[in-house]
Parts: C-alpha cells; structure tokens; sequence
C-alpha cells in the first residue's frame, strides 16, 4: 500500500464528543465496528449514515436500526435520477450500466425512499438536491422532479431534509422557497460563500463543514463558516471523500473529524471544546435523535 492509500493516522483525540453529521460507511474499507470503534477513540461518538440510491438506502436503514449510535439518511442522489429515468449506458453508478426507466421507474424508487423514510431508524431524507457539475441540461428535470418529492417526503414523516448542492446554489434556494423546506434542512457538504450563508442563516438552514474547509483554495469556504451562526453549524466528512488537509488525496473515515473542527475553531477563533459543545447539540436537533 502507497502512503497515498495509507489510511491517515489517529488524530488527537476531541474532549467533546461530537457527532459526523454525513459519511457513506457502505463505501468505506473495512467493517463498521471497526469505523465506529476507531471514531469513538478520539471522540466522534454518532454518524449519520447517507444513502444515495435505494440500496444505499436500504443498507443505511439496516445499519442503524442495528447500531445505536449509527442514524440514517435515505434518498436517490441527484445524479442518480437521471440515471433511473434516462439509463446509464457508462455503468458510472454503482450499479452498473442500466436502460432508460422513464418517469415510472423514477415513482417505483421514490415509493421506496417513501417507505423506508417512515422507518424510525432513519433520521432524514437526503441526500437530496441539485447536482449541475455532473448532470447536464437532460438531466435537470429529473433531478428536479425527484428533488421536490424527496421535500414532500421529508415533510410528511416529519424527517430534516439533507442537501446536495453543487453548481446549482441559486436553483437548489428557489425550490425550497417553492415547495416550502421541512423544519430541518441541512446543507451537506456546504458549498456556497458568505453571502449565500447569510440567507441560509436567515432561513434556518443547518450548514455542514466537510473536509475541503481545510483545503487551501477553500477561503470563500472559511468565510461562510466566520459568519454563519453558531446554532446552525454541524461537521461532516462525507467519507471516503473529501479528506482534510494535511491528508487530502488519501481515504476519509469519521475518525478525521477532529482534524476539520480543529481548523473549524481556528476559523471563528473559539477553542475546539466551545465548537464541539455547539456542533454536538446542533447535530443531536437538526437530526431529531
């Protein structure tokens, strides 16, 4: 194994046990003992588990109905809407290439998040969003159409709402003003500037940091984070992917999380307990558990 693929080692443990708001530990190496024993070792005691299509959901319903301190997350992925309704003849998901479904096989996999979203495992629906980086033009009104259902889900079983927003920042605010955002709505892996935090913050949106706050290009990254509010600040990893600074290039896992909160704490100049404390009890309400 190069150092490139060495998993980075333990960080120094967090004095305050916080919560990875957003990894994926169906895509992780490893058993998920193994995931949650190495991240209760420096402090990451809870991780909400992800889903991006329906067996990723599944898995992710599966999982935390049998660990107590694994919540779930299920949805269709933006980028994989379109792959339901128009086919993916590159195999780019994990599912291998697959013909077009239409609009029929787009319901069939909706009904299944709907399902699994009333289960009380599962803490939220998403992830769920807009994704203009990958889909093109085609793609866009299956992402909307699956988008607006996934919000509709959220409501009804009364779930916070996880967000994928990437390219797509003016498009994703307007259908939530549209559709009206469930109570909780959390920005995964947030992606805008100071100026789009500032209406997420007057909105009530939760923001979650990942690890790409660290990254040196990242500074319109580090300003949202100076001026979003305290209550409305969560951390993430969005594990394998997205691995802090020093590390980046090589596997993410939740055990990394202090490395983004110590840079995190650095940014708003508090200690990292103070953030800790905050992002802990912001994870524990945006999630409902």
């Amino acid at each position: 194994m190069s150092s490139k693929d060495a998993p980075p080692p333990l960080p120094e443990p967090l004095l305050v046990e916080v919560a990875d708001s957003h990894t994926h530990l169906d895509m992780q190496s490893g058993t998920v003992e193994e995931a949650l024993t190495k991240a209760a070792a420096v402090g990451v005691t809870t991780v909400v588990q992800v889903g991006c299509d329906i067996k990723g959901s599944q898995w992710a319903a599966e999982t935390a109905a049998r660990y107590d301190n694994v919540h779930a997350a299920v949805a269709l992925h933006p980028n994989e809407a379109p792959r339901i309704v128009l086919g993916d003849p590159d195999g780019w998901s994990r599912q291998g290439a697959r013909d077009a479904g239409g609009d029929t096989a787009l319901d069939d996999a909706l009904a299944e998040i709907d399902r699994l979203a009333a289960l009380p495992y599962v803490r939220a629906v998403g992830e769920t969003g807009l994704d203009f980086f990958r889909t093109g033009p085609e793609g866009m009104a299956a992402q909307e159409r699956s988008f607006r259902a996934h919000i509709e889900i959220a409501k009804r079983h009364g779930k916070a709402l996880v967000i994928h927003d990437r390219e797509a920042h003016a498009d994703v605010l307007r259908v939530l003003d549209e559709e009206g955002a469930p109570e909780r709505t959390v920005f995964h892996c947030y992606s805008g500037d100071a100026e789009m935090a500032e209406i997420c913050a007057a909105k009530g949106y939760y923001m979650s940091f990942a690890g790409n706050v660290t990254f040196k290009n990242a500074q319109p990254l580090r300003d949202a984070l100076a001026v979003a509010p305290r209550e409305l600040v969560l951390v993430e990893t969005d594990a394998p992917f997205l691995t802090p600074a020093p590390y980046r290039g090589r596997p993410n896992a939740p055990y990394l999380i202090p490395v983004t909160v110590r840079a995190m704490a650095a940014v708003r100049g508090i200690t990292e307990e103070e953030l800790a404390e905050a992002i802990a009890v912001n994870t524990a309400r945006a999630f409902d558990y």
